[in-house]
């Protein structure tokens, strides 16, 4: 069985998930910006009203993932927080400033991680050699790999990605993510051979708002009135897609 986490941007996004037949959510904010962590509400009413697992992703702000000492604080008590929360994992990645893992700081929220499971993001999209970071991270202990196999989706990187799962072997899990839809599900799986997979599974539908100030935006680049969630349908079908892949 082929199965799905989903990069929920919100609680209503989780709970949609867990109706399509998710077995877990990365529970994120701004996701346009890659994902940061979501706040302490959204995690602990998470916890209350799912089943499935909840894994809020550890991460202080968008931008690349060279954290000062202040971000890497802000990191250790955010994963306390989650721990305390029963939280069932934690997604986080550490680099250098020369691409490499970052062992020091990635060892040391390990340990306060425990008893989480731990995926490591796509920070790994951003190493300088793959290969070997993937051998420091099954040493760390790290459950799974989020990765587009180094390029900006998971269809542009489906070769690597392959390569990563026959290294990986039965060592840890190689996720794909990042563009993957209902049109290219069924290659990224069949050409891969991963047991899981990572969506957001997102539909745009239309804010309820009677007045609208059209001569203002608060984020850039995007529909001011209109809300991103996960659509339970379309996780749903993407399951089926990946599960019927040969």
């Amino acid at each position: 069985m082929v199965q799905m986490e989903v990069c929920a941007n919100s609680l209503s996004s989780a709970i949609e998930a867990e109706r399509g037949g998710a077995i877990r959510v990365e529970l994120c904010d701004n996701l346009l910006e890659g994902g940061t962590t979501p706040s302490f509400a959204q995690i602990k009413l998470a916890k209350l009203m799912l089943k499935i697992e909840v894994y809020p992703i550890i991460r202080p702000r968008g931008g690349d993932f060279l954290y000062t000492d202040l971000e890497f604080d802000v990191m250790k008590a955010d994963i306390i927080a989650c721990r305390k929360l029963r939280c069932d994992g934690v997604v986080f990645g550490i680099l250098t400033d020369k691409g490499d893992i970052d062992i020091k700081r990635c060892a040391e929220l390990m340990k306060l991680a425990k008893p989480m499971q731990v995926t490591f993001h796509r920070a790994f999209d951003m190493c300088n050699d793959q290969f070997k970071a993937l051998e420091q991270i099954i040493s760390l202990g790290f459950s799974r790999i989020l990765t587009s196999g180094g390029e900006n989706n998971a269809i542009k990187g489906i070769s690597r990605l392959s390569s990563l799962v026959e290294k990986a072997g039965t060592r840890i899990s190689i996720m794909p993510g990042s563009g993957i839809s209902i049109e290219n599900i069924t290659k990224i799986i069949a050409e891969t051979g991963v047991k899981e997979f990572h969506g957001s599974a997102r539909s745009t539908i239309a804010g309820k708002m009677k007045y609208k100030n059209a001569k203002l935006n608060m984020g850039e680049g995007r529909d001011e009135f209109a809300i991103e969630i996960t659509n339970a349908t379309t996780v749903k079908n993407l399951i089926e897609l990946a599960n019927s892949a040969e």
